[in-house]
């Protein structure tokens, strides 16, 4: 039996505690020692390590080109949902729960949420919106809050605002524990107005998301169209274009790469977990207990709790229609590279699913192993990848040149090693250039007060990639894992919201 505790688990039997513990310290255990081996064996064995590192970066070409591949057809996908009149299409007979975590955010990002939310094509009298408040934000929050709903709420067939309360036993103060608490205050409103479960969708966003105005609709015909709707969550894709044009290229470079990530994921859906905003049935949210409470990564852990609780028998639908939200962005250069470091190791903690599904794929029973199988390597080599790939690439890839010694320098390999590896980056910068002209495609309008020569930055700050990918990717995704692996758990780290 496993006990939530705080932000880890209290396991009954010491055998569990020492195979619970075991999986928390091997992604970063994974992670170091390649990196330390390529290192020693650059010393060591520079031959053997020469050969990995040319075999190591002609993979990733190629995956580099299938990934490529990916974009350009969820790109495609995403440009024929967007003409498709969703309205006419869907049935209107379902019911929407929206829960909207808030915490400090400032009234302006909210009226942005609320105003995508009224400009929705499927009805408003059909549509039941939380604000989920955190008590411990204080009263400016409460006054926001209040200040929405007189703006607002008449629009909507309900209005709640809930507070959650600080300090509970056994929580962690973060977007999960508020969600379950605002998931079963509205249970509570549901019940006394005898609503149906099976005809509630329940989306959970990010407060500063700002849906398109077809997403509900979308959302409506794909859940309708499901044989077994109840055993899908529905992800649609996150583009940070809210304050696209306000933020520093750097941070724009990491918001749309993982936009671009998140539309190759679409493409793979066997390969797809919830993340950010997200979708599923109500009744389903119900079964398995809310989303859980004492971990950070919420939005991709209440994918596993279903997929085990339905055996195996759970998948995520994607939805080729986006949701826009915020890049990071702060009144000064320098707090916004903290503030994106941190929400990037905040987004790497998410390793923190791989013990869980390590651990629940020995206890549940019933259930396919190839299943199992199947989502532990996608998350173990999806983290590792995510630690190491730009090291070795970018970082580690001239090391048995530099240690090898004289008898290494003089072989043909040694000579050719750096032209081998310069030709190989030269030919990835094609997954460059395509992401450069999607980018392009994608943008939203330029607000008047930027001058047209921006455009030109737009693309010229695709050559931060290498930057972005090692510093904004492998060092905190590394940093994540090395805190897990030494039991140093992670709080939830809020991402301040800014509009210029």
């Amino acid at each position: 039996m496993v006990k939530k505790i705080g932000n880890h688990y209290d396991l009954e039997k010491r055998s569990e505690r020492f195979f619970y513990r075991f999986f928390e310290i091997l992604p970063g255990f994974l992670s170091w020692a390649t990196l330390i081996s390529v290192i020693i064996l650059s010393w060591q064995w520079p031959l053997g390590v020469a050969l990995f590192i040319i075999i190591f970066d002609l993979y990733w070409l190629a995956k580099i080109g299938y990934l490529s591949v990916h974009l350009i057809v969820s790109y495609c996908r995403i440009k024929k949902s967007l003409k498709i009149d969703w309205g006419k299409k869907c049935c209107r007979d379902f019911y929407h729960l929206i829960i909207l975590p808030f915490y400090k955010e400032d009234l302006n990002v909210l009226r942005s949420t609320f105003d995508a939310l009224i400009k929705s094509t499927y009805p408003l009298n059909k549509m039941f919106v939380v604000l989920a408040l955190e008590e411990r934000a204080g009263k400016q929050a409460l006054k926001c809050a209040e200040t929405i709903e007189q703006e607002f709420g008449s629009n909507f067939f309900k209005f709640l605002i809930t507070r959650h309360p600080a300090d509970i036993s056994g929580e962690l103060a973060g977007k999960g524990s508020n969600e379950s608490w605002a998931g079963r205050q509205a249970k509570k409103l549901i019940d006394q107005l005898k609503l149906d479960y099976n005809k509630i969708i329940c989306s959970v966003f990010d407060i500063d998301t700002c849906v398109h105005e077809q997403y509900f609709s979308c959302l409506t015909y794909n859940f309708q169209g499901q044989k077994n709707s109840h055993q899908y969550s529905y992800q649609p894709i996150a583009m940070y274009h809210n304050n696209l044009w306000d933020s520093p290229a750097l941070m724009r470079v990491i918001a749309i790469s993982n936009s671009f990530w998140q539309m190759m994921q679409q493409e793979r859906p066997e390969k797809l977990c919830t993340f950010s905003s997200h979708s599923m049935s109500f009744k389903t949210v119900v079964e398995i207990g809310f989303w859980q409470e004492n971990i950070v990564s919420e939005d991709s852990r209440i994918f596993f709790q279903c997929l085990f609780y339905f055996k195996g028998r759970y998948k995520v639908v994607p939805l080729f229609i986006p949701v826009y939200m915020d890049t990071v962005l702060c009144s000064s250069y320098w707090q916004s590279i903290k503030n994106q470091y941190k929400q990037q190791r905040r987004w790497a903690w998410g390793c923190e699913n791989i013990p869980w599904v390590l651990y629940h794929s020995l206890k549940t029973k019933n259930m396919s192993w190839g299943i199992k199988l199947r989502h532990c390597f996608d998350q173990i080599e999806g983290f590792y990848s995510w630690a190491t790939t730009s090291l070795i690439i970018f970082a580690l890839g001239w090391l048995p040149v530099l240690l090898g010694g004289k008898s290494f320098n003089q072989t043909v390999l040694a000579f050719n090693l750096p032209k081998l590896t310069s030709w190989i980056m030269t030919l990835s910068m094609v997954g460059m250039i395509i992401s450069a002209a999607i980018s392009m495609l994608l943008l939203p309008e330029k607000p008047k007060r930027h001058k047209k020569y921006k455009f030109a930055f737009m693309l010229l700050q695709w050559f931060l990639l290498p930057i972005t990918v090692t510093l904004f990717g492998s060092i905190p995704a590394l940093e994540a894992q090395t805190r897990l692996m030494l039991g140093k758990y992670m709080g939830f780290f809020v991402t301040p919201k800014t509009r210029k």
